[in-house]
Protein backbone atom coordinates (compact mmCIF):
# COMPACT_ATOMS: atom_id res chain seq x y z
CA UNK A 1 0.00 0.00 0.00
CA UNK A 2 2.03 3.13 -1.48
CA UNK A 3 1.49 6.36 1.55
CA UNK A 4 3.13 9.50 1.51
CA UNK A 5 4.53 10.50 4.31
CA UNK A 6 6.16 13.98 5.84
CA UNK A 7 9.06 12.39 7.97
CA UNK A 8 11.50 13.92 9.83
CA UNK A 9 14.95 13.68 8.16
CA UNK A 10 17.56 13.73 10.73
CA UNK A 11 15.35 11.23 12.52
CA UNK A 12 14.92 8.86 9.41
CA UNK A 13 18.71 9.47 8.93
CA UNK A 14 19.45 8.77 12.61
CA UNK A 15 17.26 5.46 12.74
CA UNK A 16 19.21 4.69 9.23
CA UNK A 17 22.53 5.00 10.57
CA UNK A 18 21.78 2.96 13.89
CA UNK A 19 19.81 0.30 11.97
CA UNK A 20 22.14 -0.51 9.51
CA UNK A 21 19.85 -1.35 6.90
CA UNK A 22 20.14 -0.12 3.43
CA UNK A 23 16.89 1.75 2.70
CA UNK A 24 14.27 3.84 4.03
CA UNK A 25 11.19 1.93 3.51
CA UNK A 26 13.22 -0.92 5.30
CA UNK A 27 13.94 1.33 7.85
CA UNK A 28 10.61 2.40 8.43
CA UNK A 29 8.86 -0.75 8.33
CA UNK A 30 11.61 -2.03 11.08
CA UNK A 31 10.68 0.97 13.17
CA UNK A 32 6.95 -0.09 12.95
CA UNK A 33 7.57 -3.99 14.16
CA UNK A 34 9.83 -2.69 16.88
CA UNK A 35 7.00 -0.16 17.93
CA UNK A 36 4.07 -2.73 17.55
CA UNK A 37 6.46 -5.71 19.38
CA UNK A 38 7.40 -3.19 22.29
CA UNK A 39 3.22 -2.45 22.91
CA UNK A 40 2.69 -5.64 22.52
CA UNK A 41 5.39 -6.30 25.70
CA UNK A 42 3.53 -3.53 27.62
CA UNK A 43 0.18 -4.82 27.05
CA UNK A 44 1.64 -8.39 28.44
CA UNK A 45 3.54 -6.66 31.95
CA UNK A 46 -0.10 -4.97 32.55
CA UNK A 47 -0.65 -9.17 33.53
CA UNK A 48 1.40 -9.54 35.59
CA UNK A 49 -0.06 -10.31 39.40
CA UNK A 50 -3.51 -10.75 37.79
CA UNK A 51 -3.48 -14.19 36.63
CA UNK A 52 -3.68 -16.63 39.04
CA UNK A 53 -1.01 -19.29 38.62
CA UNK A 54 -1.51 -23.00 37.70
CA UNK A 55 -0.76 -25.24 40.93
CA UNK A 56 -0.60 -28.33 38.38
CA UNK A 57 2.06 -26.93 36.36
CA UNK A 58 5.27 -28.57 36.26
CA UNK A 59 7.96 -26.62 34.57
CA UNK A 60 10.66 -29.74 34.08
CA UNK A 61 7.95 -31.64 32.52
CA UNK A 62 8.84 -29.81 29.27
CA UNK A 63 12.53 -30.06 29.87
CA UNK A 64 12.66 -33.83 29.59
CA UNK A 65 13.46 -35.38 26.46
Amino acid sequence: MPTNLAIDDKLLQEALSISGLKTKKDTVNNALKEFINKRKQQEILTLFGKLDPDADYDYKHGRKS
